[in-house]
């Protein structure tokens, strides 16, 4: 049974006599909002502004373009570089040509001179060679275009599981964050209708006080009787202020979980008290859990990545082949043109054929990151069936004392009624009027906190097992 759907199956039971503050509540109440619709709006704000959720969406958002990144490593891949350089002094060569030929050219042209022809051959000098030109410029496009990387579909597969693992995480939370503005809300509620309680109960005893006073100036009663409705009145404006405060705390934090002014005031819902509940298996509830939990989808994502690590890791033991495209301009002037411009067409292949086995290490890793996570998943499993378990005794507990409470404040409410008309006519002392209020007040406090408990109860059992649908709009590859 869910939230909604059992705040309207409730109905409202007799309250007793109150002032005419308590009637004017009441009428309050009937003009106010389903509580249902207060909580579902309540709700769809959250999951809009909350500060922790939008965190969970960029989480999503970098997974995405990280996954982006990945894929972009099967298309080719353009640069362009320029260096233009200057140097001076370097590494340089002396070649000694001229020691080595001179004496033979020389020998040449003795012997030619000899013969009456003329010497032909040159004296030549040593030669310098410089290994660093003083002015150079490269400029080129590089294209490089992967032919063979079994690297690349490992790597994409790993990145989309820790996409969804993420999306199921930004799930899971908004789930956790649904609950929460739920009980919470509630929790505010409840203290309202505390406060609203003890200042009925303070407008009783300011009454009460008023006659005993009367009553003591007329020589009914003596003083002690006037000091103790004083005291307790006393009492129960402290009770009072108590409960504004925890009103306060309480609105702070729906606020807080909206992400809205934390003074920010908030809408009351109607609330009925009695509250009928159906009868549900566990064994049914726990398979849904299982089968709708996002905690363990985002478990499997997981597992998967780290399984994808694994024959990354394998992948990377594999050459690699690669297409690449070189083509500018080289020398020690910016010209184009025969003789200056070049391209090449290379086929790279990529061995790694020893790394102190590092590649294996990291399967090592993987495989066990892979482990951890299915057991991690073993894990969470148990516990939400006991989080199930636990929510579904809960909620029964509380539903079935939810009659008592009821019953309780009906006979409170009659002793009250009695203990009235015998304070006015003098038959019963001061204490005994004061106890059948305190019985009453108690009573509907009780009622109060049970009946909100067994609502909040009913969203923890909604949370445990993954019920209702959830207005949160997806950031995957598909929402783009």
């Amino acid at each position: 049974m869910g939230l909604a759907a059992a705040a309207a199956e409730a109905q409202v039971a007799p309250a007793p006599p109150a002032p005419s503050s308590s009637d004017t509540a009441s009428s309050a109440a009937s003009t106010s909002r389903p509580l249902g619709e207060v909580i579902d709006e309540y709700v769809r704000e959250a999951l809009q502004s909350n500060l922790a959720l939008q965190s969970e969406s960029l989480e999503v958002e970098r997974n995405l373009a990280s996954l982006d990144a990945v894929r972009a490593r099967f298309f080719p891949e353009l640069s362009f570089a320029a260096r233009y350089s200057r140097a001076e002094g370097g590494r340089t060569i002396d070649v000694p040509l001229g020691t080595l030929l001179n004496p033979i050219y020389s020998t040449l042209n003795d012997l030619l001179a000899a013969q009456g022809r003329p010497g032909s051959f040159p004296m030549i000098e040593d030669q310098t060679i410089d290994f660093v030109r003083e002015r150079e410029q490269d400029t080129r496009l590089t294209v490089r275009q992967p032919i063979y990387a079994p690297a690349i579909p490992a790597a994409i597969r790993a990145q989309r599981a820790a996409l969804e693992a993420s999306e199921f995480s930004r799930v899971a939370f908004a789930r956790r964050l649904k609950r929460d503005v739920t009980v919470a809300y509630l929790d505010w509620l409840k203290a309202t209708k505390t406060v609203d309680i003890v200042r009925s109960s303070l407008s009783l005893l300011e009454e009460n006080l008023r006659m005993n006073e009367s009553l003591f100036r007329n020589g009914k009663v003596t003083q002690d009787q006037v000091l103790r409705a004083r005291a307790e009145l006393l009492a129960v404006a402290q009770q009072l202020r108590e409960a504004r405060n925890g009103q306060s705390q309480a609105r702070s934090y729906v606020n807080f979980l909206r992400n809205r002014p934390l003074e920010d005031e908030l809408v009351a819902a109607s609330v009925e008290r009695e509250v009928s509940s159906t009868v549900q298996d566990l064994s049914s509830l726990r398979a849904m859990a299982l089968e709708n939990r996002p905690e363990l989808d985002q478990l499997d994502s997981v597992t998967r990545a780290a399984e994808s690590r694994v024959q990354l890791a394998r992948a990377d033991l594999l050459p690699t082949l690669s297409l690449g495209v070189d083509a500018g301009t080289q020398g020690e002037e910016y010209e184009f043109g025969r003789g200056r411009n070049f391209g090449m067409i290379s086929l790279v292949l990529n061995w790694k054929l020893f790394d102190g086995g590092a590649r294996r290490a990291e399967a090592r890793s993987a495989r066990a990151a892979a482990r951890q996570a299915a057991t991690r998943r073993d894990e969470v499993a148990l516990q939400i069936q006991l989080e199930v378990q636990q929510a579904l005794d809960q909620l029964q507990a509380t539903s079935d004392s939810l009659a008592t409470a009821e019953a309780r404040v009906e006979a409170a409410s009659a002793g009250f009624r009695i203990a009235g008309r015998k304070r006015d006519e003098g038959a019963i002392n001061q204490v005994e009027f004061i106890d059948a209020r305190n019985s009453l007040t108690s009573a509907e406090l009780n009622l109060n906190v049970t009946l909100f408990d067994l609502l909040a109860r009913q969203a923890e059992l909604d949370y445990a097992t993954a019920a209702g649908t959830l207005p949160l709009g997806p950031v995957t590859e598909n929402s783009r």
